[in-house]
């Protein structure tokens, strides 16, 4: 059966703050990527996972939700922190044709730019029909300041990730706007601007990739 897979699981996982990213098909069934909308935070604060003190609460309210979503297409769910060994959540990604590789090496992707958060993904028994090619966002940026903002280059257009210059930087006093407002290179991309994720929201993330 051919089905329109962003049409249908649209209404289940929009009301709790998620959408349809982009889907892959295969053989035999489509694989809906499931992320964060701008409007995810506000629905996650409200429920249990994110005050219960117990770890990993966007991990499990994300399997709470999205597998529930699952079984009730008849489909089964997967997440990027399943494993070892791991689904290829990256590859799946640009298949779809809906992220791209931008300057910094990092994803982008057509609607929440450098804001991508995939909270899993859904494989359903239907085949759905093909992403239609597109264009990378980054071929109109002509400015591309994400190659270029970051205050110690850790990211940059000219090398890979440089991690241990990142983490670094966010322990100290000069690295606060990082973790308070998020990592500056998501930020100033145009098209995470305008998906406008809450500041508390990145702070999260950021808090967590620098815990005490």
């Amino acid at each position: 059966m051919n089905v329109d897979i962003t049409a249908l699981l649209s209404p289940k996982v929009e009301p709790h703050g998620l959408f349809v990213m982009g889907h892959v098909v295969e053989a035999d069934h489509t694989l809906a990527l499931i992320g964060a909308d701008n409007g995810f935070w506000d629905h996650f604060k409200c429920d249990a996972e994110y005050s219960d003190g117990q770890p990993n609460p966007i991990d499990r309210w994300s399997k709470r939700i999205i597998n529930q979503i699952a079984v009730d297409h008849k489909g089964a769910a997967v997440f990027p922190s399943d494993g070892p060994p791991y689904e290829p959540f990256i590859a799946w990604a640009t298949q779809s044709g809906r992220f791209w590789q931008s300057p910094t090496g990092m994803l982008v992707h057509d609607t929440a730019g450098l804001m991508i958060s995939i909270r899993g993904a859904i494989k359903v028994p239907l085949t759905s029909k093909r992403q239609q090619e597109a264009v990378s966002p980054c071929e109109s940026c002509v400015e591309r300041p994400c190659a270029t903002v970051c205050p110690v280059s850790a990211l940059s257009g000219d090398h890979f990730y440089d991690v241990p210059t990142c983490k670094t930087h966010l322990g100290t006093k000069a690295g606060l706007d990082c973790m308070t407002g998020g990592c500056l290179v998501r930020t100033i991309c145009p098209i995470s601007q305008s998906f406008n994720r809450p500041a508390e929201q990145s702070a999260y993330h950021m808090k967590a990739f620098m815990p005490k």
